[in-house]
């Protein structure tokens, strides 16, 4: 489904930060402690590996997970359902949100693409969702209570009627309070509208807004501190651009920076790194496909970009990255602070961390199941993922091996 590949045109490449631990410090940089009074050191990262052990199936296209305060996880459905698994229970056998009639999944990467809780979500029963909406698949971020469909308000569109491929639709909540939501390039192969280095769409960026007020006729306000809100011909929403189809990026609840997985066009499969300091960022696309240069007519005279932390080629059945989280949780100190990726088609398990002189070690540390669609966290900031077109949910540990025998994994 989403992530596998054909040429030219690609498919889609993959999780939201979910509800924020309580024990984590509101500030920890790349270092080893973790949480309140613990110390720990990590390990290298060719002494982790991933083990997944599945718990639950007969979901149908699962595309998007979401964590609960109540421990619920929520899984979104091609199809334009919401299913809720919890641990102690398992899954439920009827969705607990159904858009299916404002849903258009005709294309294999149209569909409910994103749902995250709002921050207040125990009070309100508030969701954001992120969907192509019938009935020519326009990009559509909406809130909706999750007892009222009904109820249901579109915030924010973005016109893709004529390709059905690179829609992204990550949402999540930063560290700020404001909501972030990716938007792929418009489709096809090649950049078609140029749309990637163009401020005056939303197609090929990350936004991002206040959805706690309204200004205006719209919705939600856009924050003061966005990069181009004075920019003549440039939509304010815009925090990122140079994106080609961000299919999931997540925002690490610790520093409130994003990591984004962006699928590429069938050389370079790359993982940025974005601060909250570099709204604005220009990542490249399609002037370049991670660090190669990809179109030079799209490469302005002395354009700035930001070079992603990791990227990765299409050999060894490799196709499309599923961007994924940094590991916050407890159960694995020695993991704490990891980013972990996956590819769909290859199954390969990246782990990308920062370092303490700013560049970035990487290694492959194991497998997920078939087709990982996207990867999220509970409300303790320990491991899921999906795998698409088997419909199964995996819980996932990280474990701490001793490295093999005059073999190193770092990449």
């Amino acid at each position: 489904m989403l992530r596998r590949r054909s040429r030219p045109a690609t498919l889609l490449a993959s999780l939201l930060v979910l509800a924020l631990p309580a024990l984590l410090l509101p500030s920890v940089l790349a270092s080893g402690s973790a949480a309140a009074g613990t110390s720990h050191t990590r390990a290298a990262l060719a002494e982790l590996t991933v083990v997944s052990e599945q718990v639950a199936s007969g979901l149908r296209r699962p595309v998007a997970i979401t964590g609960l305060p109540d421990g619920r996880m929520l899984i979104a459905e091609k199809k334009g359902t919401v299913r809720a698994y919890h641990p102690d229970t398992g899954l439920a056998a009827e969705p607990v949100l159904d858009l299916t009639a404002l849903v258009d999944e005709s294309d294999n990467e149209r569909g409910l693409l994103g749902v995250t809780p709002a921050p207040n979500f125990a009070r309100t029963g508030i969701l954001y969702v992120a969907y192509t909406s019938l009935p020519a698949g326009a990009l559509t971020l909406a809130r909706v209570p999750i007892s009222a469909p009904e109820r249901l308000q579109v915030l924010l569109t973005q016109d893709h009627a004529e390709y059905g491929n690179h829609n992204g639709g990550q949402v999540a909540f930063g560290r700020d309070g404001y909501l972030y939501w990716s938007l792929g390039d418009g489709g096809h192969a090649y950049d078609p509208f140029k749309a990637g280095q163009d401020l005056g769409t939303l197609l090929g960026k990350i936004v991002r807004i206040d959805v706690n007020r309204a200004c205006g006729a719209k919705p939600y306000c856009v924050p003061s501190g966005n990069p181009f809100v004075r920019t003549s011909g440039a939509r304010p929403e815009i925090w990122l651009y140079g994106l080609r189809n961000p299919w999931r990026f997540s925002v690490d609840p610790v520093d409130g920076s994003l990591w984004i997985g962006d699928v590429g066009q069938g050389l370079v499969e790359e993982i940025n790194h974005v601060r909250p300091w570099q709204g604005g960022a220009n990542l490249g696309w399609s002037c370049r496909e991670g660090t190669p240069v990809f179109d030079p007519q799209q490469c302005k005279p002395g354009g700035r970009y930001t070079d992603p932390v990791f990227e990765y080629d299409h050999y060894n059945d490799n196709c499309s990255v599923t961007g994924g989280v940094v590991y916050r949780g407890s159960r694995t100190p020695a993991a704490w602070g990891t980013y972990i990726a996956a590819d769909y088609c290859s199954t390969r398990v990246f782990a990308v961390r920062p370092k303490f002189d700013g560049s970035y070690e990487s290694a492959t540390i194991g497998n997920f199941p078939t087709q990982p669609s996207a990867i999220g966290t509970d409300v303790h900031g320990e491991l899921y993922v999906l795998s698409d077109l088997p419909g199964a949910l995996n819980r996932v540990r990280i474990e701490r091996v001793p490295p093999a025998a005059g073999g190193v994994a770092n990449r």
